[in-house]
């Protein structure tokens, strides 16, 4: 398994507005692309997706920008990657809806799935901003 790279920046980027969080008040996409190496039109993409999850709040015009909409210590690698992802699910059979798995009506393990994706989803839950950025949880 392995995060999209749309994740993977999205964690970097939210790590960057952590270290930032209470010192300059809001950030800008150019200042984040410059401190992440990452390109500006990625990070405008994702302040968006971040913002309609609720991760970052922004405004427009003169003193405008982007500030978390948290405290780092209560935003999780989990609510960055679905943010980004969607639900975190390990395999159709945890995702609600339809499932196109043939052979799900007889499948042994599929019971299991949950406890395994509570796991992961527990773990990525457990990290928080504040822990990567060094502050204490």
């Amino acid at each position: 398994m392995r995060l999209t790279a749309q994740a993977d920046y999205a964690v970097v980027m939210m790590s960057a507005a952590a270290r930032h969080c209470g010192l300059s008040g809001r950030l800008n996409a150019t200042l984040l692309a410059d401190e992440t190496g990452l390109p500006l039109p990625t990070v405008q993409k994702l302040v968006s997706r971040l913002s309609a999850a609720g991760l970052i709040e922004s405004a427009r015009g003169t003193g405008g920008g982007f500030r978390l909409a948290r405290p780092p210590a209560t935003i999780s690698l989990a609510d960055i990657i679905e943010a980004i992802e969607g639900p975190i699910a390990m395999t159709a059979c945890v995702e609600n809806g339809r499932h196109d798995c043939c052979i799900e009506e007889n499948c042994r393990v599929k019971p299991h799935w949950n406890a395994v994706n509570g796991a992961v989803k527990g773990a990525l839950a457990g990290v928080t901003l504040a822990s990567l950025t060094g502050e204490a949880r």
